[in-house]
C-alpha cells in the first residue's frame, strides 16, 4: 500500500478536516463559489483536467474548479494520472493501493497490466512513495465522487525526462482502445515558479503581469492541444512549469473538442507577495 505521505502537510491529516478544508476550497473567493452540483446527462463529459498541486491553502481553490467539473458529468471507468516526478529523472507507474485520510483507492490492475506489456512504460513503486504530484489529487477526487468515491480505479504514473512521450502516448491510447476503457485524464503542474527561491528571475518589474503572460502564452499552447508549440515555448522561454512533460504525454495522448480554462492566479494572489510565486490553472477539456 502506497501511504499518505503528505497528510498534514499539503492538506489536514484527518477526515473532518480534510473535508470542511475541500469544501472551503470550493466555496472560497478563488474557488468556483458552490460545491459540485449532481451530474446531468446533457454535461458535455470531461476527457481531462490540468490541475495544480501545491499546498491546498495555495492551490485548493484552483482544483476545485476542475474537480467540479469531474462531479457534474458522468464518472468514467478509469483515471489516468499523469504528474511529474519532482526528485530524480525516473519514469513510471504505481499499482499498489492508494491511503488519503479519505480511504483507499485502487489501481486498476488490468489496466496496468496491459500497459507495461507494450514495453515503454514500467512498474517504478519506489518514485512513487515520496511525491506529492499525484498524491494531492485524490482526496479532491474522493470528494468530488463522494458515494461513488470506493469505486474510483486509476492509473498513477510520475513522468520524467527518461520517458520517450510519443511511445508512452501510443501506448495509453492502444490500451485505452484494447480494454474497451472510459478514461479521463488528470493531469497534476503547477506553471511558473518564479523568484529567487525557485532559480528564476526572467524579469525584476511588472512581476505580476509578467508572470501572468509567461502563463498565458503556455496555456494558449495547451487549449490549442499543440504540444509540439508547448514543449517549444517551455524550452525558448525556459519556463518553470513542473509538470511540462506530464501535460505534453497528456496532449499527444487526448483527442479532445474544446478546453477552456476555468480558472487561474497565482501564490502572490493568495499572499499578497510576488518576491516568490507559483501559478496555478485549471484547465477542463471536453
Amino acid at each position: 500500500m502506497r501511504r499518505a505521505a503528505y497528510a498534514g502537510l499539503f492538506y489536514p491529516r484527518t477526515s473532518i478536516a480534510l473535508r470542511k478544508a475541500i469544501e472551503d476550497c470550493f466555496t472560497g473567493r478563488l474557488g468556483p463559489g458552490a460545491l459540485p452540483a449532481k451530474p446531468r446527462v446533457s454535461t458535455p463529459p470531461v476527457k481531462g483536467i490540468i490541475s495544480p498541486h501545491a499546498g491546498y491553502v495555495y492551490s485548493g481553490m484552483a482544483a476545485a474548479w476542475s474537480y467540479k467539473a469531474i462531479a457534474e458529468t458522468r464518472t468514467p471507468d478509469l483515471f489516468v494520472l499523469i504528474g511529474p516526478n519532482h526528485r530524480t529523472n525516473e519514469s513510471g507507474i504505481s499499482v499498489e493501493t492508494f491511503e488519503t485520510p479519505l480511504g483507499l483507492v485502487r489501481t486498476d490492475q488490468e489496466f496496468a497490466r496491459a500497459l507495461i506489456k507494450k514495453g515503454n512504460i514500467r512498474i517504478n513503486e519506489g518514485i512513487h512513495i515520496h511525491e506529492h504530484s499525484l498524491e494531492v489529487q485524490l482526496p479532491f477526487l474522493q470528494f468530488a465522487l463522494s458515494s461513488k468515491a470506493e469505486k474510483i480505479k486509476i492509473l498513477p504514473l510520475l513522468v520524467s525526462d527518461d520517458l520517450d512521450l510519443e511511445r508512452a502516448a501510443q501506448d495509453l491510447k492502444q490500451t485505452i482502445t484494447e480494454l474497451k476503457k472510459e478514461a479521463l485524464f488528470i493531469v497534476s503542474s503547477d506553471f511558473t515558479h518564479y523568484g529567487h527561491a525557485y532559480g528564476y528571475l526572467p524579469f525584476t518589474e511588472d512581476i505580476k503581469e509578467n508572470i501572468s503572460k509567461l502563463d498565458r502564452d503556455a496555456i494558449s499552447f495547451i487549449l490549442r492541444g499543440d504540444a509540439q508549440g508547448f514543449e517549444n515555448y517551455v524550452r525558448t522561454t525556459r519556463a518553470s512549469i513542473c509538470g511540462y512533460l506530464a501535460i505534453s504525454l497528456f496532449l499527444r495522448a487526448l483527442i479532445f473538442n474544446k478546453a477552456k480554462l476555468e480558472q487561474y492566479y497565482t501564490s502572490g494572489d493568495v499572499t499578497g507577495d510576488y518576491t516568490n510565486s507559483v501559478s496555478y490553472a485549471s484547465i477542463v477539456f471536453r
